[in-house]
């Protein structure tokens, strides 16, 4: 190979390597690492990763990874398919910083999956929630793939922090039928599989003056070794947003599994 040729080549390497440093990323999984880590995360519901499908164990049809489409960010959030809801790694650990222009780790969502995972009907997902205690707060959320469990593992570790519990209650919701606002696609509020915190803490890309693409200046009021502790438990917070909600939490394991193995930290 000739020296200039070689010289390209490392200086390609060294963007790409820029590239992720910047992003706090390590190296970024590829999509069927990303697909595996899925798999693992919801192993009850998860039969098989083929090469364009995703299998699921309650008999319906297998879900396309990706629908062909070339999609805009606020198409991905309005009807995003699995391949997009992987598309953005979510950054780990007790730093924020505000989000890049359309940076929405997890925000995009395969409704499809969801509906599979948790039910595709209120009085389907009403069929497997349960009562957590959250801090004398009685909350109805789906025991499915470890959702109570987890978030009842948060309410233990966040209890030996008493200086917290003010953030923390009342919570704003968590199982709620309904559409995000705004939108036309289902929040995750809807499978019982999210939490929202004390709102008089709470930052909203919406209350404070976002229009229909741009979000407002970012802000967030609550302390960040709370965040650090859901995301131990695999919830993601809405607060990596650029269309931030900082009082929102949601049990999105695959992307906690993700952001690991990609080494992604929001401290970089």
């Amino acid at each position: 190979m000739r020296r200039g040729s070689i010289s390209a080549c490392l200086g390609a390497a060294v963007l790409l390597v820029s590239a992720c440093v910047s992003r706090g990323l390590a190296a970024e999984p590829t999509l069927s690492e990303k697909l595996e880590l899925l798999a693992r995360a919801y192993p009850e519901a998860v039969a098989e990763v083929g090469q364009d499908t995703l299998t699921l164990r309650d008999g319906g049809p297998a879900l396309p990874i990706d629908d062909g489409r070339q999609k805009s960010h606020a198409e991905k959030l309005a009807s995003g398919d699995i391949e997009d809801s992987l598309s953005q790694i979510y950054p780990l650990g007790p730093c924020a910083k505000p989000p890049g222009v359309d940076f929405d780790p997890g925000r995009i969502r395969s409704e499809a999956l969801m509906k599979r995972l948790y039910g595709g009907s209120a009085a389907g997902v009403r069929r497997d929630l349960v009562v957590v205690d959250w801090f004398g707060e009685r909350l109805s959320v789906t025991s499915r793939h470890g959702v109570a469990k987890a978030l009842q593992a948060v309410g233990r570790e966040l209890a030996s922090r008493p200086k917290l519990k003010r953030y923390l209650v009342p919570s704003a919701g968590t199982f709620n039928w309904r559409n995000i606002a705004g939108a036309h696609t289902l929040s995750v509020h809807s499978f019982g599989a999210a939490i929202d915190l004390n709102t008089g803490f709470a930052d909203y890309w919406r209350w404070a003056g976002g229009g229909k693409s741009g979000a407002a200046p970012y802000r967030n009021r609550y302390p960040l070794e709370i965040v650090e502790v859901f995301e131990k438990h695999g919830f993601i917070w809405g607060g990596r947003w650029y269309h931030f909600d900082t009082m929102h939490f949601e049990y999105r394991p695959e992307l906690i599994a993700i952001a690991r193995q990609a080494g992604a930290s929001a401290c970089r």
